[in-house]
């Protein structure tokens, strides 16, 4: 084995721990997809072992299931991880966006710039990427930047949820007016608008899990705790 293979895992795990959640949050990764370390391993152009680590870094967020001697599967989804994701998201969310100060002229303008961005986002791929953009900003605005990476830690199965809801009840733009409708809010420094906004922004995602849970029952599944193991060579 070549000296410099360890040094360079680490990268190549995390260019296959982005792909793969990537494509599971998604939908390119379907529920209960088998997912073969052979063919990920192929389409990064890296070797297996990274493409193992990063399944089982997957498999502790409960994205994938672990299933000795049978393989790794996309998991379905699970409406109590949902929901768990969003009570934490929107405590930390309305949370600081009770701290926020009115915005100044540069922050506003911001603000705006984003939102401008987001109209302009041709489908879900291209705005997925602002809207967190936009959630972070907000956050930065109360001077808790640092605070995204406790949000970011609890929303994978939120995210997923979010993502096939966009596509089925709710479109883009229709994100994009609810974050407008947060920074008028602010720029007016009416702070209990805004928060009012921000909750009815986020909580769409519950509206939006019923009407796809009825459209696609297939997507979804009973909680039930992860399971843990060493992912298929397939």
């Amino acid at each position: 084995m070549p000296e410099s293979e360890p040094s360079a895992r680490p990268s190549a795990r995390a260019l296959a721990y982005g792909r793969i959640r990537d494509d599971i949050i998604a939908g390119r990764s379907a529920p209960g997809a088998l997912l073969s370390e052979n063919e990920l391993a192929a389409a990064l152009g890296i070797s297996r072992q990274p493409v193992r680590e990063a399944l089982l870094l997957i498999a502790q967020e409960g994205l994938v299931e672990v299933r000795p001697q049978s393989g790794t599967y996309v998991t379905r989804i699970d409406p109590d991880r949902v929901r768990e994701a969003q009570f934490i998201r929107e405590a930390i969310e309305l949370a600081s966006l009770a701290a926020c100060a009115t915005p100044s002229d540069d922050e506003e303008r911001m603000l705006r710039d984003i939102i401008a961005r987001q109209r302009a986002a041709s489908d879900r791929d291209a705005f997925y990427p602002l809207d967190e953009e936009f959630h972070r900003a907000l956050l930065g605005l109360a001077g808790h930047a640092n605070a995204w990476a406790a949000v970011s830690a609890a929303k994978g199965h939120l995210d997923r949820a979010r993502y096939v809801g966009m596509s089925a009840t709710r479109t883009v733009q229709d994100y994009v007016d609810d974050h407008e409708r947060v920074v008028e809010a602010l720029a007016a420094g009416d702070a209990d608008a805004a928060a009012d906004a921000l909750r009815e922004h986020l909580r769409f995602v519950f509206a939006d899990l019923d009407a796809v849970r009825t459209q696609h029952p297939e997507l979804f599944d009973a909680a039930q705790p992860a399971r843990t193991g060493r992912p298929s060579r397939r």
